[in-house]
């Protein structure tokens, strides 16, 4: 019956309703132990479709359970009834008022974009959480965020000034400021809200209403709260505790009620100055846990705008992180505990004093034994590592995890030091070492035991560890929730921490707003067991899931997928730096990001392992169709979370199954295709190009219309070689000799880059080696043609092996064939010792010369004076497993080149990709998010491009040539 009605609502809203196992999938999870299928998804697209929503979910009893990007770290977003994903399309700003320092909006605005926008008045939201470049301003309303800066700019309840929204009766009502007058009109109101004012005037007159705020809330220096309602925070600051304040503004207890109480549809938020524009950290370095903490009062007595820690689980979980290693440049020795303290101000005099006055105390009354001071693009790579520390957890390899469940205690500063030496005897009692990372400067740390949830004994420690640390922060009189809510870990103790009397209260506030239970059900009172619905059958059997590529690493494919925790990096904006995830950033939909992915994988793998081919999945193939596997989850999620390998796997398994289409094995072949093709290549290519017949050849091969086809060479880079028309050696002594690696791109379709770089090599001084070796094999990774893809890895690691050293390496043209050798082929060559040690001296051109500039072996005196305007893209593998700073450094070399990064992630073509006609669209709108305006902008700069599909991309959605760094030095490189 439920199905058939909700089929009825979905024709009569304007934006998606799923009711799909897929999204059912996708939705169960957020960032918390737990997992519960969605009756629905519904992502509306206007006010009238939410009032729909409501309205559908009353006459059904429904329950319904808002979601932003979710990030939820206690279980928030799961639900058995209908998820309401506000992060799509209510995502606009309705009113900006520089005068007043506030802004109007609706809540799915990420909460980065929304301060990059601010940034040209000076102005910005100072609540600032770990997940801020995803999290969505709705999400912070709902758990009260506060984030790194909260000791100087407040929590999100400080800077709410208004709200609209819906009741659950699907009443539509403003909520902000009223003065006595205006509070005593709303009792005389004939509707649920006219009873929400009611209630609270006759609570906030009981006589024992001071005493139920002082025994059931925490201290009051406290400012990270957010245990149950905050009738506390309502109350003490209104007129019911103030009587000259002359002001009551409901949303004090709405800002952290999790969505139970209300649905905001708009948010009017206060806005600060932004910070002072010269900072500078000391990161104090300690021995012990407790020395660290000890040190937190007495920092604070300065002018501190951050006071945060990590412990050395978080730092050591960065060593193995590629994004991260170069970010621990400022740790000395092994440090157990780091406290890194920001000071700010508009004058460098004043904050070198702050500094050296800081670091005084420091040196004279804490046991730090290092203090390094950071300053400018320092800060930023520090802040980052503090910021990585969630996802980093998820490193841990195996079944034992860093569990989310007692990670958000706050105490007051003066009680942290013994409230954690409490909590360590708590831990050691249960044979465990927590993590401690986060706000120390708050009173909070994000402590988080390391467990096994797949197990009975992990989940029973897991409950008991979250009632003794219950019972410890009552006796501190602490916050349960400082900034992560309460959710469905915490709910269940949320009673023995506030008391009876407040419980009771709490329950009927509850009632009040939400007679039939209908808006998140159970995340503030009435919560399930702590230990239900959990993401992992207790006890299972553990599965075994056969693959052809490699990952013991992480203990098998599945291991490797369970991985991800859910923390949403996938979701970041194009505005912001990196490249993942691109189909989510184009088509904005939570089933195109790399979390999606993972959880699929992980949820047809963990049910469909006893069948003969557990891949064999219609979600998997809809799921990973639009993952163009730039590779930029490898290196940016914070987990490492690899979806390419996923779906050069998943492509493999399935193929094998339900066979290979034709179209597929042309692709896969396009180097042997070419091979035959250049043989005739002015016909092969004037058919292509030809209005007639091209339009013809693409729709028989399932591509686009709308793109071009590569031009082919006649004569192949191989064959230009072998006639000894190219010069491989220097005049003089050559400085070094090298391999090049001649990828089956350069050598048919972009024969002159071929050219450019070994001409340029020679000038150099470097004597160029050609042997006859394999294609690389990558065709065939994409395509999960994975047998053959072994053949070409396996014979190219023989052929290279026992001539490629640190003396004489290989370099390679096209970053997707050359780091293929770091990459695919440590999954699949049989010989994994010789690929390993082959990898390590294999290299992009560009990286290769960046290091000989380093050694001083190259110099802008070896290239031309005149001034070029240079504007780089580089090649998505180039940004996951190597760095964009190679050709970066290297087109800088010449003295009057200037150089500028477009700041894009993927090009859109990524491979056949683009050129697939079901694809087509999508790979333009991936262009188009940064790529493309930023070329169109470039009128007079050279485009360089070093990636054979992004220089066609360029050229398709722009009608600009971009070219190959070799291309542009070789033209302007000086003769030996």
């Amino acid at each position: 019956m439920q199905a058939s009605y909700l089929k009825d609502l979905s024709k009569s809203i304007e934006g998606e309703l799923y009711l799909d196992d897929l999204h059912q999938i996708i939705y169960a999870t957020d960032a918390s132990v737990y997992r519960e299928l969605p009756l629905a998804v519904c992502c509306p697209k206007n006010e009238n479709d939410l009032k729909k929503i409501i309205e559908f979910s009353l006459l059904n009893n429904i329950s319904l359970t808002p979601r932003a990007a979710g990030t939820s770290l206690a279980g928030q977003c799961v639900t058995d009834g209908m998820v309401v994903d506000l992060s799509k399309y209510f995502t606009s700003q309705i009113n900006f008022d520089e005068i007043t320092k506030s802004i109007r909006l609706q809540p799915g605005i990420i909460r980065d974009s929304l301060n990059k926008s601010l940034s040209s008045h000076n102005l910005f939201f100072g609540p600032n959480t770990s997940t801020s470049n995803r999290c969505n301003v709705g999400g912070m309303f709902g758990n009260n965020s506060s984030g790194t800066t909260s000791i100087r700019y407040g929590v999100t309840r400080d800077k709410i000034i208004s709200t609209q929204g819906f009741l659950s009766d699907g009443s539509y009502i403003e909520v902000k400021t009223l003065n006595k007058i205006e509070f005593q009109s709303k009792l005389k109101l004939d509707s649920l809200e006219g009873s929400i004012y009611r209630y609270f005037n006759e609570l906030f007159q009981r006589p024992d209403i001071e005493s139920l705020i002082e025994n059931g809330f925490p201290k009051s220096s406290i400012h990270r709260r957010n245990t149950g309602y905050a009738i506390d925070e309502l109350y003490n600051l209104s007129f019911f505790k103030q009587e000259s304040l002359d002001q009551f503004n409901l949303n004090k207890l709405l800002c952290g009620s999790e969505g139970t109480l209300f649905i905001a549809t708009e948010l009017e938020l206060k806005l600060d100055d932004t910070a002072p524009k010269h900072s500078a950290m000391i990161a104090a370095h300690f021995r012990s846990i407790s020395e660290c903490l000890e040190s937190v009062e007495l920092t604070l007595s300065h002018h501190l705008f951050t006071c945060e820690m990590m412990d050395k689980t978080i730092l050591d979980c960065t060593k193995e992180s590629m994004k991260y290693k170069d970010h621990r440049f400022f740790i000395e020795q092994d440090p157990e505990a780091i406290l890194m303290l920001e000071l700010k101000s508009n004058s460098l005099d004043d904050l070198k004093l702050q500094v050296q006055n800081l670091l005084d105390d420091i040196k004279l009354k804490t046991k730090a034994y290092a203090s390094p001071v950071l300053k400018n693009g320092e800060i930023d790579l520090a802040t980052e590592l503090r910021k990585a520390g969630l996802g980093l957890l998820g490193n841990l390899i195996g079944d034992g995890k860093a569990i989310a469940c007692i990670e958000d205690t706050s105490v007051a500063i003066p009680d942290l030091p013994h409230y954690i030496a409490d909590f360590t005897k708590i831990m050691k009692s249960y044979n465990q070492k927590a993590v401690y990372y986060a706000h120390a400067g708050a009173g909070e740390l994000h402590l988080r035991p390391i467990l096994n949830l797949k197990t009975s004994e992990g989940v029973k420690e897991f409950k008991h560890i979250s009632e003794d640390v219950a019972n410890l922060v009552k006796s501190y009189k602490g916050a349960l929730s400082g900034e992560h809510g309460d959710g469905r870990v915490r709910a269940p103790f949320t009673r023995q921490v506030v008391g009876e009397e407040c419980y009771v209260v709490f329950n009927e506030i509850k009632h009040l707003f939400d007679p039939q239970n209908l808006f998140n059900p159970g995340k503030t009172v009435n919560p399930k067991p702590i230990d239900s619905d959990l993401r992992y059958k207790v006890d299972r059997v553990e599965p075994e899931i056969s693959t052809k590529m490699d990952f013991s690493k992480n203990m098998g494919i599945l291991r490797a997928a369970e991985q991800c925790n859910g923390s949403g990096d996938c979701r970041k904006s194009h505005e912001f730096e990196g490249g993942m995830c691109p189909s989510y950033q184009a088509t904005r939909n939570e089933k195109d990001t790399t979390r999606a992915r993972a959880n699929m994988l992980r949820e047809v793998l963990t049910n469909n392992h006893e069948s003969k081919n557990p891949f064999d999945d219609e979600n998997l193939k809809e799921i990973f169709d639009l993952c163009i596997s730039c590779k930029a989850c490898k290196n940016e999620c914070p987990s490492n979370v690899d979806v390419g390998a996923f779906k050069t796997e998943f492509q493999y398994q399935y193929q094998k199954a339900n066979g290979i289409k034709l179209r597929t094995l042309a692709f896969a072949k396009n180097n042997t295709i070419n091979t035959l093709a250049s043989k005739v290549a002015p016909l092969y290519n004037w058919l292509n190009s030809n209005k007639l017949i091209g339009p013809v050849i693409k729709e028989i091969a399932g591509v686009a219309k709308e793109r071009s086809l590569p031009t082919l060479y006649s004569t192949s880079l191989r064959r230009k070689i072998k006639s000894g028309k190219i010069s491989l050696s220097p005049k003089g002594t050559p400085k070094q000799s090298i391999y090049l690696f001649i990828d089956e791109f350069t050598n048919y379709l972009d024969v002159t880059i071929g050219e450019d770089a070994v001409q340029l090599l020679v000038k150099l001084g470097y004597e160029v080696k050609i042997i006859n070796h394999s294609e690389s094999g990558r065709s065939y990774f994409s395509k999960g043609l994975l047998d053959e893809a072994q053949n070409f890895v396996d014979v190219n690691v023989e052929i290279f092996k026992d001539i490629i050293s640190e003396d004489i390496p290989l370099l390679g043209i096209e970053p997707s064939t050359i780091l293929s050798f770091r990459d695919e082929y440590l999954k699949l060559a049989s010989d994994q010792s010789s690929a390993n040690k082959l990898s390590k001296n294999v290299f992009l051109i560009e990286e290769f010369l960046n290091a000989e500039i380093q050694k001083g072996n190259l110099t802008s005196k070896q290239f031309s004076s005149e001034k070029q305007d240079i504007k780089i893209h580089n090649h998505c593998y180039q940004k996951a497993l190597s760095s964009q700073i190679h050709t970066f450094n290297l087109l800088n070399l010449p003295e009057n080149f200037k150089v500028t990064l477009i700041p894009s992630g993927c090009c859109g073509m990524a491979g056949s990709f683009g050129y697939e006609k079901e694809h087509y669209q999508v790979s333009q709108s991936i262009g188009e998010l940064v790529l493309f305006p930023a070329v169109r902008k470039s009128k007079e700069a050279i485009i360089c491009a070093n990636g054979t599909s992004c220089r066609h991309q360029i050229k398709d959605g722009t009608q600009k040539e971009a070219l190959h760094p070799v291309t542009i030095l070789n033209k302007f490189v000086l003769e030996v």
